[in-house]
């Protein structure tokens, strides 16, 4: 039997420009889909390369126990010895934020500061002992801005944690993080294929905090107040000659958690200073910003994926 591209996903949106580039390249894949799924243990699984883009947001697709049997399933996949890219450790990443940041941290990259909390009271606690004079609320396990929030005030939080609109992560687990203020209405997205960097993306959030290039979520004007503008931006839009000392710490962070794919964003403060939030492995990428730059994405990593299909198995290229 021929040896194949595995793709491990529960969203059928976020691969169908993946497997449109690995047709181009005449790669030979399978789509596995991943929710209510059979992993028999008892089974060697076959040969190839495995690639996961299993999502933290995938409950709010109906797919709520994905992230789990995907955990069994990469489990599996590495018992057996079978080539993986991101695996369990990337999606234990994922699926947790507090992982990311305490990963993060180890590999020498700032964070803002957050405190977790579960329980109502709990979260509230939370916000008196980070004494931050505006915070943002966040869940742990989230994706597409959920439970994303911005407070000037304890009262304020008080009246939203005991309102009809506070609602806890799948998880249980919600952040209280330190707003970090820009001195513009952007932030910085950078794309690793391979573990190695490929682009930044600058994102315009002047509109809301509206990051995922593929699948926007809008979660209010109070989180990035709207500012006039005389001309018409794009939302995003690919950084030319982009070269700061952060990636290579990005890069050894990727190197430390065996994860070859992802996004990362951060946010510069009003001294320059770079903060790191988010970690996305199951990252997308903007087709109207890549064609204006000439970078595509989804193609680098087809073309990642097809030289491990090459490489002899034990071996990554």
């Amino acid at each position: 039997m021929t040896e194949k591209i595995y793709v491990i996903h529960e969203n059928e949106e976020w691969t169908a420009h993946l497997f449109k580039r690995l047709d181009e390249l005449g790669l030979p894949y399978e789509d596995w889909f991943t929710d209510e799924s059979v992993v028999d243990l008892t089974e060697a699984p076959p040969e190839g390369v495995f690639y996961s883009r299993m999502s933290a947001s995938s409950h709010t697709r109906g797919h709520r126990y994905a992230p789990e049997v995907t955990e069994a399933l990469l489990a599996w996949l590495e018992h057996h010895g079978r080539k993986v890219f991101n695996g369990s450790r990337a999606l234990r990443l994922e699926v947790s934020k507090v992982n990311q940041y305490m990963a993060l941290n180890a590999a020498g990259v700032r964070t803002p500061k957050t405190i977790a909390a579960n329980g109502k009271e709990q979260v509230l606690e939370a916000a008196k002992r980070l004494n931050a004079p505006s915070f943002i609320t966040k869940h742990n396990r989230a994706g597409k801005g959920l439970g994303v929030q911005l407070f000037y005030s304890l009262e304020a939080l008080e009246e939203f944690v005991e309102g009809p609109s506070f609602g806890d992560s799948v998880d249980g687990i919600t952040l209280i993080q330190e707003y970090i203020q820009a001195p513009e209405p952007y932030i910085t997205r950078c794309e690793f294929v391979g573990g190695k960097f490929v682009y930044a993306v600058r994102v315009d959030t002047s509109e809301g905090f509206e990051l995922c290039p593929a699948d926007a979520c809008q979660i209010g004007d109070i989180f990035c107040p709207v500012g006039e503008e005389v001309e018409e931006k794009p939302k995003f839009q690919v950084i030319e000659g982009f070269n700061d000392p952060i990636i290579t710490k990005y890069e050894e962070f990727l190197r430390q958690n065996n994860i070859s794919v992802a996004g990362i964003e951060f946010i510069r403060d009003e001294n320059g200073e770079i903060f790191t939030y988010d970690v996305n492995t199951n990252t997308n990428y903007n087709a109207e910003a890549e064609a204006k730059a000439g970078k595509f994405g989804m193609l680098e990593l087809a073309k990642f994926l097809g030289e491990q299909l090459k490489t002899p198995a034990g071996a990554v290229k």
